[in-house]
């Protein structure tokens, strides 16, 4: 695989410098992108970087994950308007274990391979610099003209922020340049990849190199695009913010409704970005979606691809099922099988009542459970009119006037799900 090649034809590549195709084409050639552990899992925002890294390894390279544990506790003000929290290193270490868990589905960390991904920290080298060591070695290189060009910091300096932009975060690019040098020195590390607006930083970092050890260390820059929706608002966000990557903090159900509920431009550019599968896999797909975009194909593949990556097959085939109970396909026996943290995120927006368990089990005439323990009807008339034509179902069951609600009828030992109609649900959560 030409690495270069597949990454333009995905639409991954916003800009290189000049003669990287010659150094790939020549041997092995390490290259890494930095991950600021800012928490303790990656979103959907990093997935960019991380696949150009798997395609990499995929070609026969080897990639090199930072975990910029030092410049996290700087803040890299590219794209910011304000500094960002600084983290202590217990923190710092907690997130960078919980993130290369999470890279591990994607790149290949074997020490046998000889382009075994490795993972490593820059504050392991950076804590070992002494201020004035700093300044001698590292600062002397890079003048404050050169620094003061870069689009990063230029703009910080004429936003109308009253803060203005602190040393700490002017010095951001010259401690992320010397994190190319060390991996240049250690690993033979020749090529840094980034978002677009990590150009300047990156530049930084083979300028370094070349000022320091001469012309002959050679080193080279790739970035991508930021990505974007075609409605202009911000890729990976949703009203609850970021879609993480960490099951505990979205959902695989709500992660794979994120990816079936994008646009057609969007799907048309992110399958590209987001999966492995081939160009023509992927070109027959588009053309097949323009002839039947009302089946929303190309938005499926692309949440089955996706999900099935960061998650797993049962927790996509999960996914769907959950989809179908909402929109009438599901059963009690689909409902039962649901993690908690599926239901929960299934219902998230409907009605919600709170009935002690104890009550469920002695047991309540349904009359009464839809009226006094839960409100679904606004009176016990209104109920039986509701049971008498078939409009109340208990977790996807038809239920009639004379049932009890019960033991039974718990899912996961606390819930239980009304449905009135075909839309109208309602959660009772037994505590």
């Amino acid at each position: 695989m030409n690495f270069v090649e597949e990454l333009k034809w995905r639409g991954m590549i916003h800009d290189m410098t000049p003669g990287l195709e010659e150094q790939l084409s020549k041997e092995i050639t390490t290259a890494y992108v930095g991950i600021d552990p800012t928490a303790d899992s990656l979103h959907i925002g990093h997935l960019v970087s991380v696949m150009m890294l798997k395609h990499f390894q995929v070609a026969g390279h080897r990639p090199i994950v930072l975990i910029g544990g030092a410049t996290g506790m700087i803040g890299d003000p590219s794209g910011k308007s304000k500094e960002r929290n600084l983290l202590d290193e217990t923190t710092l270490r907690h997130n960078q274990e919980a993130i290369r868990n999470q890279l591990a589905h994607f790149l290949d960390f074997s020490d046998v391979a000889p382009n075994g991904a490795l993972m490593v920290n820059n504050y392991d080298w950076m804590k070992e610099f002494s201020f004035l060591q700093f300044i001698r070695d590292i600062g002397k290189h890079i003048t404050v003209n050169y620094m003061m060009s870069k689009d990063s910091v230029k703009t910080r300096l004429s936003s109308d922020a009253k803060e203005g932009m602190s040393f700490t975060e002017f010095s951001y690019q010259l401690v992320q340049a010397t994190d190319f040098l060390e991996l240049f020195q250690k690993y033979n590390c020749r090529l840094q990849m980034g978002g677009s607006d990590q150009w300047g930083n990156i530049i930084t970092g083979t300028e370094l190199i070349r000022r320091k050890l001469g012309h002959e260390a050679q080193t080279f820059a790739l970035t991508c695009p930021l990505i974007t929706k075609s409605d202009g608002g911000k890729f990976g966000k949703t009203e609850e913010g970021n879609v993480w990557l960490d099951p505990e903090k979205t959902s695989p159900y709500a992660f794979y409704q994120f990816w079936l509920n994008t646009s057609d431009d969007d799907a048309a550019r992110y399958i590209k970005i987001f999966t492995l599968l081939s160009k023509e896999e992927i070109d027959t797909l588009i053309e097949n979606h323009k002839k039947a975009p009302h089946l929303r194909e190309l938005q499926k593949v692309l949440a089955r691809e996706v999900t099935t990556m960061i998650h797993s097959k049962e927790d996509f085939e999960t996914a769907v099922d959950a989809s179908g109970i909402l929109f009438g396909q599901g059963t009690t026996d689909t409902l039962k099988k649901l993690k908690e943290n599926v239901l929960l995120s299934l219902f998230e927006g409907v009605p919600k009542s709170i009935v002690k368990l104890i009550s469920i089990l002695d047991g309540i005439p349904v009359v009464d459970f839809l009226t006094d323990y839960t409100n679904v009807a606004a009176s016990k008339r209104e109920a039986r009119e509701f049971l008498k034509s078939n409009a109340i179902s208990i977790n996807k069951e038809k239920v009639f006037e004379n049932i009890i609600v019960g033991e039974d009828h718990l899912l996961q030992g606390k819930y239980i799900l009304i449905q009135r109609g075909k839309k109208n649900y309602h959660l009772v959560i037994c505590e």
